[in-house]
């Protein structure tokens, strides 16, 4: 078994123990109400913080610049290209004679 097979076994024994010990937590142990309140708590608080996440990401990124804009860069950019080489006259590597 190497090195990953191992670790996915664990993980999976991990899990399948944690479901039993949170089955048994819920529906045998005498502290039933409270494991429900932990867990609806924690299920809750990661929601809000994930769309809190969301809200500060959008809150904090700039806005796009506008495609107007966009659109001058790209013409200023090509008029200060050179023109492509013609495709009448090109030289070749090996030769190095000029084809027409």
């Amino acid at each position: 078994m190497n090195k990953d097979q191992a670790l996915g076994l664990l993980l999976f024994l991990g899990s399948a123990v944690g479901a039993v010990l949170y089955l048994w937590l819920v529906f045998f142990s005498p502290w039933q109400m409270l494991v429900l309140q932990i867990t609806a708590f924690f299920a809750v608080g990661f929601i809000l913080f994930i769309l809190g996440w969301i809200g500060y990401t959008l809150a904090t990124t700039p806005p796009p610049k506008p495609i107007e804009e966009i659109e001058k860069e790209l013409e200023s950019s090509k008029e200060e290209l050179p023109p492509p080489p013609s495709t009448q006259e090109t030289v070749t590597a090996e030769s190095g004679e000029k084809k027409s």
